[in-house]
């Protein structure tokens, strides 16, 4: 049984599941688990859920003596306030003082973050930006998230919501985004949902053209049929993957001209598909750079596995107190 507070919680609060484990200051996971987010009518039902998972991990690595806090990832978590504020995936409505309520709970500090930042903590602390002072993640889901790293510290503005790049606009007058309505912004595109979109409307715009795409229903089109597509040489499938790329890439130039980071790690599902989305990234970020940033910034693909980045990085939060 541990005598010092050498775990940590890490939990990351997801629309539909969330995931949470027992972690170590080495950055590993030693038990986790996972419970619905949305069956809970209200925060405190989930609360009371969580803690009854959780009890027994805590028991069996010595109790709370043994731990130094729990550490969330979270839609629209604010770090200054430990409340998420209307999250728009989740039932929970208005400004929920999650942490506050966590810590009656669980007796345990709680640091709050929202789910992106709280991946770039998870690279600072445990991935392949382990000690670099300056870097942007991107995470490629459903959405687009991003947290951003400058002279070691995350940035989070005056009001702890800073950093939100995907809903930068990219495109204006562009494509509509279904949950904010804003036009052209660069998760509509550079998201896998924004990847459907793009399947769907060049199909709609080249009836003629033969594609393995049209074998599947609207309905059944995903982000991954594209990527199965593209692997077998479909052409539509393969200039999807450019298109997005290209949003992408010129989007990344417009975030190296604000903080010139020494890397950018590109994270989530999207990233499967490698080269596809890689290359033509790389190729229109350098295009739109002016030469004093050409070739200076690494992209790369996260290290960390991705069914434990969103524990991994929630708890680095516990660590990383004086941020």
């Amino acid at each position: 049984m541990a005598t010092s507070k050498e775990y940590a919680i890490g939990i990351d609060v997801g629309g539909t599941t969330t995931k949470f484990g027992i972690v170590n200051s080495k950055g590993e996971i030693l038990d986790q688990d996972r419970i619905p987010t949305n069956e809970h009518e209200n925060v405190e039902e989930f609360i009371d859920d969580l803690y009854a998972k959780l009890a027994p991990m805590i028991k069996k690595v010595g109790g709370n003596a043994a731990f130094a806090g729990i550490g969330m990832g979270a839609p629209n978590g604010n770090f200054y306030t430990g409340t998420i504020e209307y999250a728009p995936n989740l039932k929970w409505k208005g400004i929920i003082p999650i942490a506050e309520l966590m810590e009656k709970t669980f007796g345990l500090p709680t640091k709050l973050t929202n789910d992106a930042n709280a991946a770039a903590v998870g690279e600072f602390m445990y991935g392949c930006t382990k000690g670099v002072k300056n870097f942007i993640t991107i995470t490629l889901g459903t959405g687009v998230g991003s947290g951003i790293f400058i002279d070691g510290k995350i940035l989070l503005g005056h009001d702890g919501f800073a950093g939100e790049l995907g809903h930068t606009i990219i495109r204006p007058g562009g494509r509509m985004h279904k949950s904010t309505g804003m036009a052209g912004s660069l998760e509509a595109y550079a998201s896998a949902t924004g990847v459907r979109e793009t399947a769907i409307e060049m199909l709609t715009e080249q009836p003629e053209t033969e594609s393995l795409l049209r074998n599947y229903t609207i309905n059944e089109l995903t982000s991954e049929n594209v990527y199965e597509c593209a692997m077998q040489g479909d052409n539509i499938a393969n200039r999807i993957f450019e298109f997005t790329g290209q949003i992408l890439g010129e989007s990344l130039a417009n975030f190296i001209l604000f903080s010139s980071p020494e890397a950018i790690v590109l994270f989530g599902g999207l990233t499967k598909a490698g080269n596809l989305l890689l290359i033509p990234t790389r190729k229109y970020m350098e295009a739109n750079l002016l030469p004093i940033f050409k070739n200076k910034v690494k992209l790369l693909f996260s290290e960390l596995k991705e069914a434990d980045a969103a524990i991994l990085g929630a708890s680095a939060l516990v660590w990383d107190l004086e941020q």
